[in-house]
This record gives C-alpha cells, sequence and structure tokens, in this order.
C-alpha cells in the first residue's frame, strides 16, 4: 500500500512538470486573394405561360420552351451546358371588386432553365436568341473560371506567404526569437457569389456584357514554436 502511495505521488509531481516544458507557441492567419478575368458564364432564365386550362399552360410552355432550346443549340450551347433548375405550374387567382371569393381565371407553367456559356464572345448572341423566342424571365448571370484550381493554388501561396510575414513582424516586435513550424491548417477557398449582371428580359441584340474580375481567396493558419 506504501508503495501505491508513493507511486501516485510521483505521478502527481511528474504531470506538471512536464507541462511546464511544453514550449510557447504563437499562431498566425495569412489571406491571400486572386483576382482574374472569368472564362465562363451561367444564365439563368425563364419560360412563364398562361392559358385556360392547366393542360394548355403547360402545352404552350412545353412548346415555347423547345423553341429557346432549339435557338440555344444554334448558337453552340451544348446539351451537357442546358439544364432544367425549375418547374411550376400554378392556378391564376383573381379577387372580385364585390368581394366575392377569389375564383381561378387561368394557369401559369413556368420553366426555368441554367445556361452555362463556355464561350464569353457568344454571350450576348446567346442573351438575345433566348428571349426571341419564348424566354421571358431572366433572373441573372454570374461569372465563373471553369476550372478554379490554379487560381486557388496561387492563392493558398499568397496566404502562407503573408502568415509567416506576420509571424515574423509579430515575434520581432515582442523580442522573441521565431521557432520551427509545428502545424498548418486551410480555412478554405472563397468565391464571391453569383452576382446578377442582367436587370431586363427585354433588350436590343447583341446585349453588351462586362465580365470584369472574379476573386478566389484562401485563409491559412500557422502555428510556431517560439524558441526561449
Amino acid at each position: 500500500m506504501r508503495i501505491v502511495k508513493i507511486a501516485m505521488l510521483c505521478t502527481g509531481l511528474v504531470l506538471p512538470a512536464a507541462a511546464m516544458a511544453e514550449a510557447p507557441r504563437i499562431t498566425v492567419t495569412g489571406e491571400g486573394t486572386v483576382a482574374a478575368r472569368p472564362d465562363m458564364a451561367t444564365i439563368s432564365l425563364g419560360v412563364t405561360s398562361e392559358a385556360a386550362t392547366a393542360a394548355e399552360a403547360m402545352a404552350r410552355n412545353t412548346e415555347n420552351l423547345g423553341r429557346v432550346l432549339d435557338r440555344l443549340r444554334g448558337v453552340g450551347i451544348e446539351d451537357r451546358d442546358l439544364q432544367t433548375s425549375g418547374l411550376s405550374l400554378n392556378p391564376n387567382w383573381t379577387q372580385s371588386e364585390d368581394g366575392a371569393a377569389p375564383r381561378i381565371i387561368g394557369y401559369i407553367a413556368s420553366n426555368m432553365l441554367t445556361v452555362r456559356v463556355r464561350a464569353l464572345d457568344r454571350l450576348g448572341a446567346v442573351l438575345d436568341q433566348a428571349v426571341q423566342d419564348g424566354a421571358n424571365t431572366l433572373n441573372g448571370v454570374s461569372f465563373g473560371l471553369a476550372d478554379p484550381e490554379p487560381a486557388l493554388d496561387e492563392a493558398r501561396k499568397r496566404a502562407v506567404a503573408r502568415a509567416q510575414a506576420r509571424a515574423r513582424l509579430l515575434t520581432e516586435a515582442a523580442g522573441v526569437t521565431l521557432g520551427p513550424l509545428v502545424e498548418i491548417s486551410e480555412g478554405g477557398g472563397a468565391f464571391p457569389p453569383p452576382m446578377p449582371m442582367y436587370r431586363e428580359a427585354a433588350m436590343a441584340a447583341p446585349v453588351p456584357m462586362a465580365e470584369g474580375e472574379i476573386e478566389t481567396s484562401a485563409q491559412v493558419t500557422l502555428v510556431y514554436e517560439l524558441k526561449q
């Protein structure tokens, strides 16, 4: 029993000593951003049709959408870049002025379509063709990169460089010596949300578009030991 008690006492003395021997650390974060010209655009457009019955509204909407798809394929849009993103059919209600109950006066069918344009020099023509025959709803145009990895890798490099510079600056200002790097983690790449660039469905052709630049950012966290 005495041996056990001594062992427990020694263990209790050793643990705090080991904790005190751990080297102090500094944690820094760096951000890197890369601006690049986009090489791809995504259009969100829709076809909305009204008719007296639900079946007529759907049939009319299907016909109008078919014309839109044919025009888009005619300007070089491939089937892999055409995707239905929403389909709806709703009654069209009206409220009478005499206070009577609302009644259905018809039906509205809507079909939303997402279109990817990989050649930005054809973007204006694609928009014009889309609204020529049936597309009467246009929710926006967003720009992006077909392959974002090179820009993201460059942003990571800049983030690491800035974190390293921040660590050197802080330790020099504090009068301590920077030790080895013991941990590195990434906060993740960030891309800006799609920015609508198109505000009206009725416009003249060709449609002028300015794609500007988009930014790709990355964040990293570095942990260094401090030399005593």
